[in-house]
């Protein structure tokens, strides 16, 4: 609007100073003001005390940008929001200001995104004892407690009210030892008050604090987690062996070879021919191109093996076991063999010596006594263990949740009756007592047990009893670290946070209650918006997986309908059969 940054006036709104002196000019000052609404020169009348002294300038400027500071409030939320709400790169941001045309680097942009964390913890801790009156009327709070690590960097440990959905407090630990985890809990403590329960994992760091600084207080184990590590104990044996026979025979990448080979061979012949046979498949019309059948089928089968590595529901081993799913359909192609040869013309010596090599890799897998056998005993203990799953009403089998699954709606009552039927049978039946992993399941039941069923907890409040239902896992926390990664691996490409925990503010989580109303409200005390409350306190003494597709290139069209298939190899046998001339006369 301006061929040059405008020219505003500020002086202290008194002329009487707060002793009854009168005030006399001091001197002038200007400085150049960066504000979203365009850059402004800022021309300030100082103002001196008569009487005592004391130096009076512009109140309203300082509403607007920091003494001694040339960036306004309203740049340094936007940088901060940008940053760490919207997850933008500091270039990123650069260029979004640069477009409100306010020019600064990229190491400034970093610099105020630090401040803005600064100052959002100050802001949170002068709203501490208005927080706790808050929660108390709500009848207090279910502390949830979970940290994220990345190899040699401190643990980012946070606490968060689940019934508030509030982040309480944050530190940064160099380990989940008890000892480090101790003085956050005394310190939650002292600023809110004892929690109505504790949920958290089942690290024994965290156990033995929780229990030092909170003794007494409901202390619930997160079903998600117990079913995760009780799940790993029971299957990872097994798991193990199967993984390293896989990884013997190079199944993977054989089977990856094999679907680049085929692939060309579809791709030379003709253009249209791969989508016709896919749709004939399908269909289960005649097939098409015949000539073809032999690559058609190495291309499709070895994808649909390989396809078996990125099946499950998304919880994560032990609940998804995409290694078995991968063995087993490699043992059912080789089972299946047979009727795939009949489909194959005897005349066709480059189709049959592609063929011949997945032939050759299926039975190399199949003739694998170790492989056959863990695979055998997964399959039991994976359904034993769904049982489990099914008893405790959480990360069901086909659930669509994925870690996000927090549980049915059942009556913690029907839910213990369910896992102390499950541990029952363990006892009783003699095969599975007679199991060293089964005795050791039946183990950490028996240990947990009395931690993992919360009963509702009632409490007094002001306005009468109140009843709280403790959440039965701690996926609260879960989701939080997940879009902290997210956010990271958004803005550096990297999903190593190990540098990124070295250098971050332990209190950069506070972010997420920006997005909660009824936390805004106390934290801007009556102030409208979050410029004014740090201006506020400026002037108080405070401040101080790769993608399964991506792995083989653009997929040819039609086929990535085919792979998902669970019953391919029967389509393929019926879609040939319909065509009796591709079979082998007897």
């Amino acid at each position: 609007m301006f061929p040059k940054p405008p020219v505003i006036r500020f002086a202290p709104e008194n002329d009487i100073c707060l002793c009854g002196g009168r005030h006399v000019v001091q001197k002038t000052r200007r400085k150049t003001v960066l504000s979203l609404t365009g850059p402004f020169i800022a021309h300030e009348t100082v103002r001196q005390c008569q009487d005592c002294r004391r130096i009076a300038g512009s109140d309203t400027l300082l509403g607007l940008v920091p003494s001694r500071c040339n960036v306004a409030y309203d740049v340094l939320i936007f940088v901060g929001l940008a940053l760490f709400q919207r997850h933008r790169t500091t270039e990123e941001v650069r260029a979004e200001l640069v477009g409100r045309n306010v020019r600064i680097c990229t190491s400034e942009i970093a610099w105020l995104g630090r401040k803005f964390i600064t100052m959002l913890a100050l802001a949170h801790r002068s709203a501490t004892p208005r927080i706790r009156q808050k929660i108390s009327l709500s009848g207090g709070y279910i502390l949830h407690l979970d940290a994220t690590h990345d190899g040699d960097a401190p643990a980012l440990m946070t606490g968060i009210d689940s019934l508030s959905s509030i982040v309480l407090g944050n530190v940064k630990l160099p380990s989940e030892h008890a000892d480090h985890i101790v003085p956050f809990l005394r310190g939650l403590q002292a600023d809110y008050g004892a929690p109505r329960a504790c949920v958290h994992d089942m690290g024994l760091g965290i156990c033995k604090a929780v229990a030092e600084v909170f003794p007494g207080i409901h202390d619930f184990v997160c079903h998600f987690h117990f079913l995760r590590d009780i799940g790993k104990d029971f299957l990872e044996p097994a798991y193990d062996v199967l993984r390293k026979r896989l990884k013997s025979h190079a199944a993977s990448s054989r089977l990856h070879a094999l679907v680049r080979e085929a692939r060309q061979g579809l791709e030379q012949d003709r253009d249209a021919a791969p989508a016709l046979l896919v749709k004939n498949i399908l269909t289960g019309s005649a097939i098409a191109y015949p000539e073809l059948l032999p690559f058609t089928l190495v291309y499709m089968l070895a994808l649909w093996a390989l396809q078996g590595k990125h099946s499950g529901d998304g919880y994560g081993f032990p609940f998804d076991r995409p290694l078995l799913a991968f063995a087993q359909r490699l043992l059912i192609l080789n089972r299946r063999l047979p009727e795939f040869m009949e489909l194959l013309p005897d005349d066709d010596g480059r189709g049959r010596s592609i063929f011949s090599k997945l032939a050759r890799e299926l039975s190399a897998v199949a003739s694998d006594p170790a492989l056959r056998l863990a695979a055998e005993e997964l399959l039991w203990r994976g359904q034993l263990f769904d049982c489990l799953r099914e008893a405790m009403r959480i990360a069901p089998p086909a659930g669509n949740n994925g870690l996000n699954d927090e549980g049915t709606a059942e009556a913690i009552a029907s839910i213990r009756q369910g896992v102390m039927e499950f541990r029952n049978e363990l006892e009783i039946d003699p095969s599975l007592s007679a199991d060293p992993l089964c005795r050791k399941m039946a183990e950490q039941i028996d240990k947990y047990g009395d931690r993992l069923f919360a009963d509702p907890i009632e409490v007094d409040t002001p306005n009468g009893k109140v009843t709280i239902y403790p959440q039965r896992t701690n996926n609260i926390l879960e989701q939080f670290f997940r879009g902290i990664r997210r956010a990271h691996r958004r803005k550096t490409g990297n999903d190593s946070m190990g540098r990124t925990l070295q250098t971050m503010l332990a209190d950069t989580p506070l972010v997420k209650n920006l997005d909660n109303p009824a936390y805004m409200e106390v934290l801007l005390n009556g102030k409208t918006s979050l410029e004014e409350r740090f201006a506020e306190l400026d002037a108080t003494p405070m401040v101080n997986t790769a993608d399964f597709h991506a792995e083989f290139g653009r997929m040819l069209p039609g086929f990535r309908t085919l792979v998902t298939q669970q019953t391919l190899p029967e389509k393929i046998i019926h879609a040939a059969k319909s065509q009796p001339c591709l079979l082998k006369s007897n």
